[in-house]
């Protein structure tokens, strides 16, 4: 027999299942349609770069690694598309999970990155988007939606980002 009142206790049980539903959204995997969960990271430049503050701008967002060899082998690839894309509204956010910022700082730096890379070492963010495969890449419209969400790399995926970009480019 419980010592609260009926109405404290099922006000307890309404708030305990409210606090459930709210985290199993919040740790939902990320769909298209959805708005582009916020973050910021701290940028191997230095300075904060926030996701919201791209709105207008069409985002694409790598999650990578140095031990991850797709994602090597993608690096080259996603930078001439930032190149290609950046003066027409485009930004590319490269999201390092690596626990070591200088492993990060050096690759980037092998492959002449011009785009931002952002340093998730904590992998906060990599758990608010629910990464299943490294690389993921994660394409956004200009009012923030998620439009496509990639997991993993292969020969040719670049060509399918560059048809994606030029269309949500066009919108």
């Amino acid at each position: 027999m419980s010592l609260l009142p009926k109405p404290i206790l099922r006000r307890s049980a309404q708030l305990l299942l409210g606090a459930a539903i709210a985290v199993s959204v919040w740790a939902a995997p990320i769909a298209p349609g959805a708005l582009a969960p916020d973050f910021t990271l701290r940028t191997l430049a230095g300075p904060n770069l926030r996701l919201q503050e791209q709105r207008g701008q069409v985002v694409l967002v790598n999650f990578w690694a140095t031990w991850c060899s797709p994602c090597r082998q993608e690096m080259p690839h996603l930078a001439r598309l930032y190149d290609k894309y950046r003066a027409s509204g485009f930004v590319l956010l490269g999201v390092n999970v690596d626990d070591d910022a200088r492993r990060a700082a050096e690759l980037a730096g092998k492959l002449g990155l011009k785009f931002p890379v952002s340093l998730d070492s904590e992998k906060k963010v990599s758990r608010l988007y629910d990464l299943s495969a490294m690389p993921s890449t994660v394409l956004i419209d200009r009012e923030g939606r998620v439009r496509y969400v990639h997991r993993g790399y292969r020969d040719g995926y670049e060509d399918t980002y560059d048809q994606q970009i030029r269309a949500l480019l066009k919108e």
